[in-house]
Order: structure tokens, then sequence, then C-alpha cells
């Protein structure tokens, strides 16, 4: 019975690891940039091509 106390306290401290983790993501502006993702597909890798190129 002790090991499900000690499990669910685990658990409980790396949910709240995450979730701090991801607070401080979000306040720090990780996920600010909605436009790039959206159009990153469009870009050329111009240094995948340079590199492609050299050899």
């Amino acid at each position: 019975m002790s090991v499900i106390v000690v499990l669910i306290a685990v658990s409980v401290l790396v949910a709240a690891g995450f979730l701090a983790a991801f607070l401080w993501a979000v306040r720090n502006g990780q996920f600010e940039d909605k436009y790039t993702p959206s159009v990153r597909i469009l870009f050329d890798d111009e240094k995948i091509k340079e590199k492609q190129e050299n050899k």
C-alpha cells in the first residue's frame, strides 16, 4: 500500500514539474510566433542545397 502512495506522490511531482516548465515557456514567449510555422514549408532550404552542390 505504501508503494502506491509513493508512486502517486512522484507522479504529482512530475506533473507539477511539467506544468511549471509549460508556464515558464508561455511567460517567456516561446509560443508567440504563430505566422512562421504556417509559411515555413513554402521556403526552400538554401543551406541544404548548397551542401549538396558542393559535394
